[in-house]
């Protein structure tokens, strides 16, 4: 048996730990060979790949990144790239496939399922928002490396009474900014599922300021006014028609210094939240997700994704995971407003 893995879109904190996984759960219990798939669907296009030993993950656990780099490329809609793909894999002699990535990664790995090749999908992202599956490796990470940005700024806030605004990421759900708002005592909370007043945003400032000197706001790169667009980096589209977000926070600090008249600085985290080590937390999830994937290979239980339920690892089938984004719960948002102004 011979089985190939490749890692898409995004990089992400616990990427390594899965490969790690994978290639002991392969090798050392079922005696198989492991193909490394060489920068996501973009290595099936263009022949790259490389042998996968127990020698090759040794000592990746704690590293960040990717082992076998990654890229945001998608085949589907091109028919030449996507016969190269098909190609590849009979050339490679690869049996199955587990493709570890968010929900573009996954919707092409749903694609090659239905056209009869055997996959097993992973879930990736630090946005923590495919559906299926209760928390995703690397938003552990990322909540963690922006609740300690708040907790800095919170000391250079208060000493020069400034309100401090952090834009954080979250395209189109907000668990980022609500799990880290709510851990590092954030002000208010802005996020894609519930577009904000101007206004009353401004309005519950300053009447914070007349008993407190500072304020921290969080606001997801998604975040939008009432009755506005996204506010954009760029109208270029990537290979999966996402533009590119961001800029909200420039917009945001803006307009609350001219509205309130307190100082206000952004600061934009950017990817330094998907950079660097993974938490214990990521580690052992994202070891757990790939030991699951080559057990689903195993038993030819294909077409689906490994998923956290319950704190149990189980599968479910591909289509949930990349149906529609997992968005924040709302009970859980009326939990971060009590904690606002």
């Amino acid at each position: 048996m011979r089985i190939g893995v490749l890692t898409g879109g995004g990089d992400c904190p616990g990427l390594n730990a899965v490969i790690r996984a994978v290639a002991r759960r392969a090798i050392k219990t079922y005696d198989w060979d492991v193909i490394g798939i060489k920068n996501g669907w973009q290595g099936l296009i263009k022949g790259h790949s490389e042998p996968i030993s127990l020698y090759t993950v040794s000592g990746i656990l704690h590293r960040g990144g990717t082992l076998l780099g990654t890229s945001r490329t998608n085949p589907v809609e091109d028919r030449d790239a996507w016969s190269k793909v098909k190609h590849h894999l009979k050339k490679y002699s690869i049996d199955a496939l587990i493709a570890v990535g968010g929900e573009d990664t996954l919707s092409v790995a749903l694609k090659l399922h239905q056209d009869g090749f055997p996959v097993v999908g992973v879930p990736k992202t630090i946005d923590n928002d495919i559906r299926g599956t209760d928390f995703t490796f690397g938003f552990n990470t990322a909540v963690s490396i922006v609740t300690e940005a708040i907790d800095r700024l919170h000391t250079t806030a208060e000493s020069h009474h400034r309100i401090m605004v952090v834009e954080v990421m979250g395209r189109h759900s907000g668990w980022i900014a609500v799990h880290s708002g709510i851990a590092g005592g954030a002000d208010a909370i802005l996020i894609p599922e519930v577009p904000f007043e101007m206004d009353d945003l401004c309005n519950q400032l300053k009447k914070r300021h007349e008993n407190k000197n500072f304020s921290i706001v969080v606001v997801s790169e998604g975040a939008k006014l009432k009755g506005e667009e996204h506010i954009l980096q760029s109208e270029k589209k990537d290979a999966f028609g996402h533009v590119r977000l961001g800029g909200v926070g420039r917009v945001l600090a803006d307009v609350i210094e001219e509205k309130t008249g307190i100082e206000t600085r952004l600061t934009v985290l950017g990817h330094t939240q998907r950079g660097g080590s993974p938490t214990a937390y990521d580690r052992i999830l994202a070891t757990r997700f790939g030991v699951r994937a080559v057990d689903a290979v195993k038993k030819k239980d294909f077409g689906k994704m490994v998923a956290l339920r319950a704190e149990k690892i189980i599968t479910v089938k591909l289509e949930e995971a990349v149906l529609k984004n997992k968005v924040v719960d709302m009970d859980f948002y009326e939990i971060a407003e009590l904690f606002f102004g």
